[in-house]
């Protein structure tokens, strides 16, 4: 059956019927929302508002005029609208206006006088920065000098941009690395400073969010050096509580503008599950990281597969076939993966049947991290243009790119938040045509919980953005770069708290920095910003460079690199298969071979955890749980070959160095005759804590915004620092990011959730739905499905009873 790309939803729906291996569990249809106009606010200047009527915005919906007219009178803002609700208006018109110069002067405004006056865009992705500027560019407003700074820009580019640009796109990386330390070249454009644009700010959460909160920080100490108290305007999806998340970012008092006045389209969302493989031979697609798999319960780990022989199929097979069915009908669709490597396999199945049925395999192509520069950017132009009919991606596409075509998103697998889930499938219908969002459920115990219960689905809350600024491992360092470009003072406690002070005590014990009567100063001769990474990434990129020819093909972080682009790794990029024949950690190279073996590999590794100290405990009967530092040490040891079928061809040793993670974590003890008395014997044990692990660190999102990638976990039948057996769920970056402790104070709802989810499971032994975690570095053994039960009642017979539910 074939359709043009303007089909409706449900003959989208009759394309996929019969498709893959499952079925369409669930329809709902949100309705389409009309809407709420407002006139233009007096103090717009006239000619960026007749730009702006040029281009047929006569009136603006209801939330661009009040937050424009918050803004342009000085006022921090936080624009929280749905995907597609045009908050870009409420900073492209405050940034005009500054860049021009012009207005009313019958109409003061924050712009006053000023003529030039610069404006900062902040986005957490160079696509999304790309796209903007293509935006503003097209408005051809007189006096706007844009352009975008960030990794890829030329040196000779950058000194045009530091002496002439009045807009600036660039991220928060960049800011940190680049612009603060050099501070004193960017003079002029500091004392202009009028406007600090903060796009998509909900995605600032973690260590991240920490990072960017010091950096934003950083940002107002510069700019008040040289005069300037810029207006902050943060844009965001919904989320839980958007001035509160503003106000951790940036320090400062922010308005919530929420009451969203754009029109939606109607949006038909499908819960589709998959159903068991279909056979050994039509499954190269299961051994290559399906559902965005990992080698460990360490998160920071990247492997490239795991099987489904115990379960459905894997999400990302099951959405190669559906999405090659759309592209093949002339649907314009977009198809999110959560790995790099499900990407590459979920647009290579589409291509494979492009090419069988006779069709243009070019219509098609992967999108993801660790590309280069010229290659994103030719994407982002095939999305924008139709010349691409379909792409395949991570969560790099998930944020505010404007595509209008787009009728269809695909989701393989729960993207890990509300948040993400609503950016995800908002990317359809931009051009007002009704769309179609297809969830396609892992086989993981949360999406298994999710595709059955429909209304827990589509009536979860947006969680609460979770990020703590004066994390010590994040506050430490930012204090450092701080130091480096201006002398700290007392006068800095405003900006980053009491809590700076013990820091800086440390910091001047270390002899990172040294006091003067004028304030304390960095004392060494490297850079600070050389040594911290704003994402809490491991290490500086690893370059992949094909041996024959010495192209670099794209780039893996140093940290990911010891479980993607080992000795003998598999490497994929845009459908083609390498082989690694070198990791140089050293060089930071890893050098590959063009070559399709005939196998995928999988990094297996071993994790252990010492207890730091408990900051805070709580007993439920014999059980007690905690909340406190740990570290965590972690090795890659070894990698598996799988043939297409799920056979394991053979296992290789490797060797690695060991990685060392400083974190917070929640574990649990009890004592080894409670679990006796409870039937779980010694050889019980060790595959009843493991699987209790595994489900708990999948139903982590049900109490914080995060999921088993934010999350690691360890347990062992005997930990020495607890002299019981143990488990721990841990935040799986240095210093925290604040999803342990938000576990542990919903304990008893996060595991109880667990055991409901193992115990209705219908399979008898354990599955991926259940028990099976696909970053499993241990191979998912040993793992006891009916012991787990049997240990999680044991665990909250008396938590029912905990004061603090």
């Amino acid at each position: 059956m074939t359709y043009d790309a303007r089909c409706s939803p449900d003959q989208m729906l009759d394309i996929l019927a019969g498709q893959g291996t499952g079925e369409l569990r669930h329809v709902r249809r949100r309705p389409a929302r009309e809407t709420v106009t407002a006139p233009w606010p007096d103090s717009v200047p006239a000619l960026v508002r007749s730009t702006f009527e040029g281009t047929g915005i006569h009136e603006l919906w209801s939330h661009q005029s009040e937050a424009i007219a918050r803004v342009m009178a000085g006022e921090h803002v936080v624009v929280a609208t749905g995907t597609a609700s045009g908050k870009s208006l409420a900073y492209q018109v405050p940034m005009l206006s500054a860049a021009t110069g012009a207005h009313d002067p019958a109409t003061p405004s924050m712009f006053a006088s000023l003529r030039g006056a610069t404006s900062l865009y902040l986005s957490p992705t160079k696509a999304l920065a790309a796209d903007q500027r293509t935006r503003l560019e097209a408005l051809a407003v007189p006096g706007a000098r844009l352009a975008t700074l960030d990794g890829d820009t030329p040196p000779d580019e950058r000194r045009w941009i530091r002496d002439h640009a009045n807009v600036i796109l660039t991220n928060p990386d960049l800011l940190h690395h680049s612009m603060l330390p050099a501070h004193e070249r960017w003079s002029m454009f500091w004392r202009s400073l009028r406007l600090v644009v903060i796009d998509e700010c909900h995605i600032y959460r973690g260590v991240f969010g920490a990072h960017t909160a010091g950096v934003l920080r950083r940002l107002r100490r510069i700019a008040a050096r040289y005069g300037a108290e810029p207006t902050f305007v943060l844009a965001s999806a919904t989320a839980a509580d958007p001035a509160r998340h503003a106000r951790a970012l940036t320090g400062l008092d922010v308005t919530a503008v929420t009451d969203d006045g754009s029109p939606r389209p109607a949006l038909t969302f499908g819960l589709w599950e998959p159903g068991p493989p279909p056979g050994a031979e039509a499954e190269h697609e299961v051994s290559s990281a399906l559902d965005g798999a990992r080698g460990s319960d360490d998160p920071a780990d990247s492997s490239a597969d795991v099987t489904d022989d115990l379960g459905r199929r894997s999400a990302v097979a099951e959405t190669g076939d559906l999405f090659g069915a759309l592209v093949g009908s002339g649907v314009q669709t977009l198809a999110f993966a959560r790995s790099r490597v499900g990407v590459e396999v979920v647009a290579d199945m589409a291509r494979q049947r492009l090419w069988n049925e006779g069709l243009d395999e070019s219509l098609v192509a992967a999108y993801r991290g660790g590309y280069l520069p010229e290659e994103r950017r030719a994407l982002e132009r095939g999305l924008r243009t139709g010349t691409l009919r379909g792409i395949a991606a991570t969560s790099a596409l998930e944020l505010g790119i404007d595509v209008s075509g787009l009728d269809a998103v695909l989701l393989a697998g729960w993207p890990g938040t509300v948040a993400s889930l609503h950016q995800q499938a908002g990317r359809a219908g931009r051009s007002g045509r009704d769309a179609l969002a297809l969830f396609v459920a892992a086989d993981d115990p949360l999406d298994t919980y999710l595709v059955h219960h429909p209304d827990v689905f589509f009536g979860r809350p947006v969680e609460a953005t979770v990020m703590d600024p004066t994390n010590p491992y994040v506050l430490a360092p930012q204090l450092a770069c701080a130091a480096a470009e201006l002398p700290l003072t007392e006068d800095d406690e405003a900006l980053f708290g009491p809590g700076m002070w013990p820091l800086v005590d440390s910091l001047v014990e270390r002899a990172v920095l040294r006091r003067r009567p004028t304030g304390w100063y960095w004392a060494r001769d490297d850079r600070p910003g050389d040594h911290v990474s704003l994402r809490g990434e491991g290490g500086d990129d690893v370059r992949i460079v094909e041996s024959r020819t010495g192209r670099v093909l794209g780039t893996v972080d140093g940290e990911r690199a010891h479980s993607s682009v080992f000795k003998g790794a598999v490497y994929v990029h845009q459908g083609v298969s390498y082989v690694s024949t070198e990791l140089d950690l050293k060089d930071g190279s890893a050098h590959v071979v063009r070559g399709n073996p005939g196998w995928s590999t999988a990094a297996r590794s071993v994790s252990a955890f010492d207890i730091i100290g408990s900051s805070a405990s709580r007993a439920w009967g014999a059980a007690t749980l905690h909340y406190g530092d740990i570290r965590v040490t972690t090795r890659v040891t070894s990698f598996l070959r799988r043939l297409p079928s799920g056979e394991v061809k053979g296992e290789h040793p490797l060797d690695l160095p060991e990685r060392t993670l400083v974190t917070k974590g929640v574990w649990w003890t009890l004592p080894e005759d409670e679990l006796a008395d409870a039937g779980i014997t010694p050889d019980v044990a060790p595959g009843a804590l493991h699987a209790a692990e595994h489900c708990s660190i999948g139903l982590i999102s049900f109490v914080a915004q995060g999921d088993r990638w934010d999350i690691g976990g360890v347990s062992t039948a005997l930990h020495p620092d607890t002299d019981m057996p143990t488990v721990v769920v841990y935040d799986a970056l240095p210093g925290g990011s604040g999803f342990a402790e938000r576990a542990y104070a919903r304990a008893t709802e996060w595991l109880t959730a667990t055991k409901e989810a193992i115990e209705t499971c219908a399979c008898e032994s354990g599955c991926p739905a259940c028990i099976q975690s696909p970053k499993c570095g241990n191979g998912n053994s040993p793992l006891d499905k009916h012991g787990a039960i049997a240990l999680l009642d044991l665990l909250l017979r008396d938590a029912y009873d905990d004061p603090a539910n």
